[in-house]
């Protein structure tokens, strides 16, 4: 339906709704800038977290072009903006969407929404910490004697974003199975009979979503994604479709219609 054809009342609806909306991306937009022109007076501290693991195994970063040092350390600088300004940014989008859901539906964002950045967390973490260090030093062997190897920071610092960030998301198949089977639209029967398909989803998922055409890394998503996604067939089997779902709903309207 058109925006010309909407009442009035429609229509300031719908005009409210933006308005929030521009309102959250406001907040989240200054919320990460001024939380980024804070981490870039610690850029260089920044910097030595994100190189650890390959100063780790005693390699060391260089600086090709004049403006390269700038935008790395800049890149890194929003990232950590974000991160620290994430909270904010959660609060903006949830007093925008909180007034489309109904009690149950805020029920389960409550629980899984401190569950999902956990597990995130712990996604990157384990990357960076546990198979990071593990690419890295097989890199280095395979370069051999013969070969002095000399690592760009802008392609150093970008691998290791793509690298980390995909394996936080990965992390989060438990909850999203969760939410799924809770909602009926996934069932751990259906997990289970489809295990060789999910494998061979897995692996071409991880193909594309770690940097680079080594089998190495893919390697190393694919079988904690794969462990994941065994584990999600055993969240699947606790979580029950909702039964109340109709009887919250029209709760939830009467709740609303009283305020």
């Amino acid at each position: 339906m058109a925006f010309k054809n909407l009442s009035a009342d429609d229509k300031q609806t719908v005009i409210q709704h933006f308005e929030e909306l521009r309102k959250s991306i406001i907040i989240s937009v200054v919320a990460i800038l001024v939380a980024a022109l804070a981490c870039f007076n610690y850029n260089e501290q920044l910097l030595g977290i994100v190189t650890l693991p390959l100063r780790s195994i005693n390699q060391r970063l260089i600086v090709t072009g004049v403006t390269e040092a700038f935008f790395v350390k800049l890149q890194i600088s929003i990232l950590a903006g974000f991160v620290i300004a994430f909270p904010i940014v959660s609060w903006s989008i949830w007093r925008f969407i909180k007034p489309a859901l109904y009690p149950h539906e805020r029920k389960y964002i409550y629980i899984l929404f401190p569950i999902t950045l956990i597990l995130f967390a712990a996604g990157v973490l384990f990357s960076y910490f546990g198979i990071l260090p593990l690419v890295l030093k097989f890199f280095v062997y395979i370069a051999g004697e013969n070969l002095d190897t000399m690592f760009k920071v802008d392609q150093y610092v970008s691998f290791v974003m793509s690298f980390s960030i995909p394996f936080g998301l990965v992390f989060e198949l438990p909850v999203i199975t969760f939410f799924l089977t809770k909602i009926g639209v996934v069932k751990p029967e259906m997990l289970s009979k489809n295990r060789k398909y999910a494998l061979l989803i897995i692996v071409v998922a991880a193909g594309a979503l770690t940097p680079g055409p080594d089998p190495i890394s893919q390697i190393m998503m694919a079988v904690p994604v794969y462990i994941l996604y065994e584990v999600s067939i055993i969240v699947a089997k606790f979580a029950k479709p909702g039964r109340n779902n109709k009887k919250d709903d029209q709760q939830g309207k009467s709740d609303d219609e009283v305020e």
